[in-house]
């Protein structure tokens, strides 16, 4: 793992860890780098000292930062933390945007979903919006025979 000093174009100073420096230079071709601060994707690394670890397994050159305490365990992280990645952000609202608009618009017909959607792809009943419940191999089934489905999108905080 490589930790680089990053700077954006607004000049705020951050820090990300990284695979390698393919990895980097990858991800901020993609533009999945993005600064914290402004969300801007304009970043570029920043000037830093090298760290080396001798064979004898001390540090030379920079010295490393104490790791901080271990946070109490009544103390929650919060929702968002800073370094979420504003394109992280972005996808995430607008998977709950979706959520929420299938929800509002859609019945909910519980674990009949897959015979609902057989009924209806089938013409055996007039078409609407559902969601529902299926296993893993009851959506591969209605796939298998030609129904659309999808599913619903899950966000980390719908598990919590």
């Amino acid at each position: 793992m490589i930790r680089y000093s990053l700077r954006c174009e607004k000049d705020h100073s951050f820090e990300s860890w990284f695979q390698s420096s393919s990895a980097y230079d990858s991800q901020v071709k993609r533009k999945l780098v993005s600064c914290p601060a402004c969300g801007s994707a304009k970043v570029e690394k920043a000037i830093m000292a090298p760290q080396i670890v001798s064979k004898k397994g001390r540090d030379i050159g920079a010295p490393v930062p104490e790791p901080a305490a271990a946070v109490p365990a009544e103390v929650t992280a919060p929702a968002s933390t800073p370094l979420l990645m504003a394109q992280e952000r972005e996808l995430r609202a607008k998977l709950k945007e979706l959520r929420d608009h299938i929800v509002k618009n859609a019945d909910n017909v519980g674990e009949r979903f897959p015979n609902e959607a057989r009924k209806m792809h089938y013409g055996d009943m007039e078409h609407r919006p559902i969601y529902g419940e299926a296993s893993p191999d009851e959506a591969r089934a209605l796939i298998d025979e030609g129904v659309e489905v999808s599913p619903l999108p899950v966000l980390p905080e719908d598990r919590n």
